[in-house]
């Protein structure tokens, strides 16, 4: 491989200003900052966010930095390790369909950990979380093809961790090129695919990226060198090419359940074919889910912890049709007998007409035999929350209400809605205030 190192990536994460980014791109980042925090303030009552506090304790170093839910304060790889076990434990956050993978959530517990020991201010941070999105989808789309295989968030998210809290704590370009490279060539490489067949808190190995882009940080600070990163190379340089006039974040999804993607559809199908001809859980003798292959790989087992609840297809699907939607609330406690009777009443199998849009589209009807006798079909249907819709931010604000119930009040949850849009905000005083409401 041939690789040029022009610094053009670099200027473009340490020049790019808040004014840069076009309105509705500031406007769409304010809504990502609230689903994160949603998936961070639901994250920090998880068993994975537990064990993440663990190994802070146990591993890393004291500091100066708080921890969304936590009363301990560390340094910057144990608060970002923290966190990186927060923000994806209910796979609640934002995805992009052409690397499969979640970005926000990638990154997110390093930022904030470098912007709390910074002090960012909210445009500031703002700024931070755009270039890192931009970086960590380009890079994605590069390790994707390089490897010829479906790698996951924690792959990506390191460089997202590397270019973003390396603008936040003010590295030239050299030494930013420099933890990119280190951050990309030891990135996990996470085998996508198993972590759907066989859930686990491995998942997306979002944790183990946040710390693998953080350490790259430290080991340059230590005098650790790299060579080269993957989107200088002559074959992946084309994806810097529009930097900064094509915004990659405009193209990210939100997720309205608390499961893998690939499963919405087929919660929804279900749901509106009940809502359409008034059928109750106790209607149905049989469902069969037409879908993409991709969907029918994930795993139909009885879940027995949380993880195995949201990477299972069969699961949520089940437990919608019995309770009329998804919730946490189903992710933690998954011994309902009714849920697992209708388990046992569900299929899937793959259209091909369907899986011949993937990943660009994630599509499904579902089909019900009722007990007396009669068969309903739905329309094919699509995730919401996908980019086409121009998802707002009274969208983003009643999904926040919906998955932070179990941690904050109502009037918590307006106080961080508004103020997150109104940018009247610094990172302390983000997570000062957080973690008021929740400790």
């Amino acid at each position: 491989m041939n690789f040029t190192t022009d610094y053009r990536l670099e200027n473009f994460i340490l020049q790019t200003q808040w004014a840069d980014i076009p309105a509705p791109g500031q406007e769409r980042l304010r809504g990502w900052m609230l689903d994160l925090l949603g998936a961070l303030v639901a994250g920090s009552g998880s068993g994975q966010f537990a064990a993440g506090l663990a190994l802070a304790r146990r591993a890393f170093r004291s500091g100066d930095i708080a921890v969304i839910g936590a009363a301990d304060t560390f340094d910057f790889l144990g608060a970002s390790a923290a966190m990186g076990h927060a923000s994806n434990a209910y796979d609640i956050d934002d995805g992009h369909n052409i690397i499969r993978a979640h970005p926000g959530t990638s990154f997110i517990g390093g930022l904030l950990a470098a912007g709390y020991e910074c002090d960012l201010n909210a445009q500031d941070f703002l700024a931070a979380l755009y270039v890192s999105y931009e970086t960590t989808i380009r890079m994605g789309e590069a390790i994707m093809d390089y490897y010829q295989y479906a790698h996951s968030s924690g792959t990506f998210g390191a460089v997202g961790v590397a270019a973003g809290a390396g603008r936040i704590y003010g590295l030239d370009r050299a030494a930013l090129n420099n933890i990119l490279s280190i951050a990309e060539f030891n990135a996990p490489l996470v085998p996508g695919i198993r972590s759907v067949e066989y859930p686990s808190m491995n998942k997306d190995g979002v944790p183990f990226g946040v710390m693998i882009g953080a350490l790259a940080l430290l080991a340059d600070q230590c005098g650790f060198t790299g060579n080269k990163h993957l989107l200088e190379a002559d074959e992946y340089r084309r994806y810097l090419d529009d930097l900064g006039q094509n915004h990659e974040v405009m193209a990210l999804y939100f997720k309205p359940y608390p499961c893998c993607r690939w499963g919405h559809p087929a919660i929804d199908a279900c749901l509106a074919l009940m809502a359409e001809h008034h059928v109750t859980a106790q209607d149905i003798k049989s469902v069969t889910v037409e879908t993409f292959y991709k969907a029918t790989q994930l795993s139909k087992g009885i879940p027995s912890c949380a993880d195995a609840a949201q990477y299972n297809i069969a699961y949520p699907v089940a437990a919608a049709i019995v309770n009329n939607g998804f919730s946490i609330q189903q992710v933690e406690n998954t011994n309902d007998d009714a849920v697992i009777d209708m388990m046992g009443r569900l299929s899937f199998v793959c259209d091909p007409e369907l899986d011949a849009q993937f990943p660009a589209r994630r599509l499904c009807r579902a089909a019900m035999v009722l007990k007396d006798g009669r068969r309903i079909v739905s329309d094919v249907h699509e995730p919401r929350g996908e980019a086409c819709e121009n998802i707002g931010y009274d969208w983003l604000a009643d999904k926040f209400h919906r998955i932070t119930a179990h941690r904050l009040t109502s009037p918590q949850q307006e106080v961080f809605i508004q103020r997150l849009h109104n940018d009247d905000w610094t990172v302390r005083q983000l997570i000062s205030q957080v973690n008021a409401a929740l400790l």
